[in-house]
C-alpha cells in the first residue's frame, strides 16, 4: 500500500498492457470504471467480477470492499 499521510487515498494503479505504474486519488464514494494509462493510452475497466479498476489493478481494492460492503 502507498500512502502520501493519514487522510491520503493515493495508491499504485499498474497498466496491464505496458506495466506502467503511476500512484493516483482513489474516489471514496464512487467506483472508476474507467482509467487511461498515461503511458499506453489503452483504456482499462474492471476485470470481470470486480467492481472498479482500484480493485483489479490497483495496490489495494476500493474502499467498499475494503470494508466489506456492495460497492457499485
Amino acid at each position: 500500500m502507498v500512502r502520501g499521510n493519514e487522510n491520503s487515498n493515493r495508491y499504485k494503479i499498474t497498466c496491464p498492457n505496458c506495466g506502467h505504474k503511476k500512484i493516483e486519488e482513489m474516489p471514496t464514494e464512487s467506483c472508476q470504471f474507467f482509467y487511461e494509462c498515461e503511458n499506453c493510452k489503452k483504456v482499462l475497466r474492471p476485470k470481470e467480477g470486480d467492481c472498479c479498476v482500484y480493485c483489479s489493478y490497483g495496490t489495494v481494492p476500493c474502499p467498499p470492499i475494503q470494508e466489506n460492503k456492495y460497492c457499485c
